[in-house]
């Protein structure tokens, strides 16, 4: 790259000076105010068992999502046990802890939980912290609570082979990072003239193009606009997930964030796929909600069906994000049991109309919830 071309936005004579027109995005913005309205007042509506276990579902889907689109997949059920843990729910079943969940886990929830105090350098180092909890992201050791030093070169976004890599962005240089940090973390902490939830829009783009540490600045960025966007809701209760939405639209999420990142300080496009993101949030909100009346008409119905310990389990598991088929040999794994023991419980729960035999897929049976 030529000496003083400039190539990204942050670049720019004018950088942070961001802009954008409004005109084209009130609309949206009014549709989300009117979602997120309709949303909490529904919820508002649920007794407080239900409303810990949609809250539970959420962020158990936003922690694995948020990490799943930077390439990392956490076990669905530690991420749920470690999100139980941290807010006191007795939901049965919790496994251990793991150090490396937990510190996901406690990122997310401080930045939902704790939306409306103030932002920090070391509210963020925490952060990282708790994201690389053994200071290395997978074999590599990194700068872990401070801001990156670019040792080993710039920090650049690369995709490719060996020898033949894409530069999809360049970050600032290290010398850059104490100002720019100030100047975002103020910006975020006392300017009160954009709207809220275009401000989390806003400063997603920021922070992610400051891009400020070695690694994990996807997901603080990601933690960052949720954190607002609990601001702008007024509550620490979060019954959507924005990162489960972007995990589904993730070719785009890259797409736009290049292209704003080496356009102009007019970031239009950038608010406007965000708002459509969000609105696709929250949206989506009625399959979790959907997804707890669901469960808790369920043990209504059968308040007084004898079960034993093993078929409440694998139900709630079922009744959950239960991934492939249900076969007797996946009950006993799962209930750690006999594979006769596996095959009665089953068999007791065809009985009584519970379970239902799945439609012919292979050599062993599988198994569903009737009407499922």
């Amino acid at each position: 790259m030529e000496k003083n071309h400039l190539r990204y936005i942050h670049q720019l004579q004018d950088w942070p000076e961001f802009y954008w027109d409004i005109d084209v995005l009130l609309p949206k913005l009014s549709a989300l105010r009117h979602l997120q309205g309709v949303l909490i007042g529904r919820m508002s509506m649920l007794g407080f068992e239900l409303k810990q276990e949609a809250l539970l579902d959420t962020l158990t889907l936003d922690v694995i999502k948020s990490s799943e689109i930077e390439g990392e997949f956490l076990n669905p059920e530690l991420v749920r046990s470690s999100i139980a843990r941290h807010l006191g729910m007795d939901i049965g079943g919790l496994l251990p802890a793991d150090r490396n969940i937990d510190g996901v886990v406690e990122m997310i929830l401080d930045s939902t939980q704790n939306a409306q105090a103030p932002l920090s350098a070391e509210r963020l180092f925490d952060w990282h912290a708790g994201l690389f909890p053994t200071g290395r992201s997978g074999m590599y050791k990194i700068n872990v609570a401070q801001w990156r030093k670019d040792e080993t070169g710039p920090m650049q976004v690369v995709s490719g082979a060996l020898g033949r890599e894409q530069i999809h962005f360049q970050a600032p240089e290290a010398a850059r990072l104490v100002a720019e940090m100030e100047g975002f973390i103020n910006w975020f902490n006392r300017d009160s003239s954009v709207d809220s939830v275009l401000k989390a829009g806003v400063a997603h783009l920021w922070f992610v193009t400051i891009h400020p540490f070695d690694d994990g600045n996807g997901r603080i960025a990601r933690a960052i606009a949720d954190l607002q966007l609990s601001r702008s809701e007024g509550t620490a209760a979060r019954f959507y997930s924005m990162s489960g939405q972007i995990r589904l639209q993730r070719k785009s999420y890259y797409a736009i964030l290049e292209k704003t990142q080496k356009g102009s300080l007019d970031i239009s496009a950038w608010l406007d796929w965000f708002l459509d993101c969000l609105l696709a949030a929250l949206q989506s909100a009625e399959l979790v909600l959907e997804k707890v009346l669901f469960k808790a008409r369920f043990w209504e119905k059968h308040s007084t069906t004898l079960l034993n310990e093993r078929q409440i389990l694998m139900l709630n598991k079922l009744l959950g994000d239960f991934e492939g088929k249900l076969t007797s040999s996946k009950w006993a794994k799962m209930t750690k049991c006999s594979p006769d023991s596996a095959l009665r419980d089953i068999q007791d729960l065809l009985y009584k109309n519970i379970l239902q035999k799945a439609a012919a897929g292979g050599r062993s049976s599988s198994y569903q919830l009737l009407g499922g």
